[in-house]
């Protein structure tokens, strides 16, 4: 990246969440936890849906990538996390610190528009069913999918290419438990205003236009559900995008909160919840967000469990 020519620092200090060491190993715990969780969780429904082949379908071929966004999200940040809370060693090398951001961004947007891609799916499903095996083929959602990662890879890399410009003259010490935007900016010793308003364009572009490709899917499917003339239509139609709603709210008001202002108006304490809610319980709910309000993927997990009961007694 030739960063270290422009640089008077070896490499970064991630100073973490707490000096306590009583702190830190209660926190060990409980982020090993949750990345077991996560792991698990995403793992299980990658293959449950692989395995089922009534799951074949578009939402599930999408929930299918949400989970695994959510399992490399958490692997990308978790694992140095553990490492600086059980060892005394915080640093991290300019290549090791710029990958991590890196994929973060790059997971992160995708994120975005895969969920818009959801939104879009749960429209056409409530207000055009006719429509909705032409319409979300397997050919256009692969369009849908690839589009995501396309994007997310250009918008991480036009981050990185603004951040790669950044001088590091004294400090090194990072007030974040990993290399994230907004904590290596305030640590530059140079003027960041081009790149911080480079990074809120790029942040803004993103949730904008995933939000209101969300925001006209369920307006649309709002509208067809209030014309639904049954009660039980209404609240069938409703479950159909309930844990999506859910996940789509918990995951843009966390990201909209951290990223969508400027260097300013940064706090630490804040931003370190706020980022350990995204980076870590969030991946973490998503899988039980998506299964436990929904009876398809509760009925395939036992017919995969019945199967392999089943095997097991034939054998």
């Amino acid at each position: 990246m030739g960063i270290r020519n422009r640089t008077n620092v070896a490499g970064f200090i991630l100073m973490g969440l707490t000096d306590s060491e009583e702190i830190r190993q209660v926190l060990f715990m409980l982020f090993l936890l949750i990345y077991l969780i996560t792991l698990l969780g995403n793992a299980g429904m990658i293959l449950i849906i692989q395995l089922d082949t009534q799951l074949h379908t578009p939402m599930y071929f999408f929930l299918s990538h949400l989970s695994f966004l959510d399992l490399s999200y958490s692997t990308v940040i978790i694992p140095k996390t553990l490492e600086n809370l059980l060892t005394s060693s915080k640093c991290i090398s300019f290549k090791g610190c710029f990958t991590q951001m890196y994929f973060f961004v790059f997971l992160g947007a995708t994120e975005f528009f895969l969920l818009s891609s959801m939104a879009y799916d749960r429209y056409v499903a409530i207000c055009n069913p006719l429509h909705y095996p032409v319409v979300m083929s397997m050919k256009h959602c692969c369009t849908f999918i690839t589009g995501s990662y396309v994007i997310g890879f250009t918008d991480s890399l036009v981050n990185i290419l603004c951040m790669n410009s950044l001088h590091f003259c004294n400090s090194n010490v990072i007030y974040h438990f990993f290399c994230d935007t907004t904590p290596i900016l305030a640590l530059s010793c140079t003027d960041t205003h081009d790149t911080e308003i480079m990074i809120i364009i790029l942040s803004g572009i993103t949730a904008v236009v995933s939000l209101m490709a969300i925001s006209m899917s369920y307006g649309s499917i709002l509208s067809t559900i209030l014309k639904i003339n049954s009660t039980s239509g209404k609240r069938k139609a409703f479950s159909t995008c309930a844990s999506h709603l859910l996940g789509v709210t918990i995951f843009f008001s966390t990201m909209t909160f951290t990223y969508l202002k400027p260097k300013k108006s940064y706090s630490l304490g804040k931003e370190q919840v706020a980022s350990v809610f995204y980076t870590m319980v969030i991946p973490m709910l998503n899988p039980l967000i998506y299964s436990l309000r929904n009876k398809e993927v509760k009925n395939a997990f036992i017919r995969i469990m019945q199967k392999r009961e089943g095997s097991r007694k034939f054998k």
